[in-house]
């Protein structure tokens, strides 16, 4: 499971520096840095105010779309809260808007098992 994050983690980097050249206004931006930063954290910490049931912990910062304000998309462990409970990985997509305001537009488990599958 950790090959295949890191796998995606490697690929994401090595597109970073052709696609983050020139940032496309409406178009996704992949981060050149996907380290997750006190900013990264404290954007995805304001979205997630009042949200219970599972606790997000962000792995890396993939990249931002320039919209009315700017959406984000960070890769984070998820864990459902309650005993025995096994993380999974999530995309997790935010709105940040104009007034500085977080919310959460969407949010994709990974299925692992079918990227393994589809890496053999």
């Amino acid at each position: 499971m950790k090959k295949l994050i890191a796998m995606l983690l490697v690929l994401i980097t090595l597109a970073a520096p052709a696609l983050a050249e020139t940032p496309v206004l409406g178009g996704w931006n992949v981060a050149e840095e996907t380290a997750v930063t006190d900013e990264v954290r404290a954007l995805l910490e304001k979205a997630l105010e009042g949200f219970v049931g599972s606790d997000f912990e962000p792995v890396a910062y993939l990249g931002s779309q320039i919209v009315a304000g700017t959406n984000h998309c960070i890769l984070c462990q998820r864990t459902v809260v309650y005993p025995g409970a096994q993380p999974v990985y999530t995309l997790v997509y935010l709105y940040e808007k104009l007034d500085g305001t977080v919310e959460i537009l969407n949010m994709c488990d990974l299925d692992l098992g079918t990227l393994a599958e589809k890496a053999e």
